[in-house]
């Protein structure tokens, strides 16, 4: 499997409303529920309504697309990220997941999935 770094910064936000996001930059990630509009976004881009964030965060991406019917994925890097005590924010797309960890963790992260076989690039 090859993950590709991503070398920005991220926030994990909460957010009032969606008035300051703009969908038009990379990388912003974005859930609505009833009760709640979380965003991921370049920490350089964090909207002035965020209610509650979580900042420091970097990025990695499971290159290629990703078939629905693949088993196992995410479970095999949380599994490996849990062992080493690294926690882990995940969002999934269409075509492929993200995995984000705490910048502070980065680069044990990095070396942990490079030692169960992952091509961290």
């Amino acid at each position: 499997m090859i993950i590709q770094t991503l070398p920005q910064e991220f926030t994990v936000c909460k957010i009032s409303n969606l008035q300051y996001v703009n969908l038009l930059q990379d990388f912003t990630f974005l859930a609505k529920t009833d009760d709640e509009i979380s965003l991921v976004c370049e920490s350089a881009h964090v909207p002035p309504n965020t209610t509650a964030s979580e900042p420091s965060w970097k990025g990695l991406k499971i290159s290629g697309i990703l078939d629905f019917g693949m088993v196992g994925v995410i479970a095999k890097i949380s599994n490996a990220l849990a062992e080493a005590g690294i926690s882990i924010f995940v969002v999934s797309t269409y075509n492929t997941d993200y995995i984000f960890v705490k910048a502070e963790n980065y680069d044990r992260c990095v070396q942990t999935l490079a030692n169960v076989g992952c091509e961290v690039k």
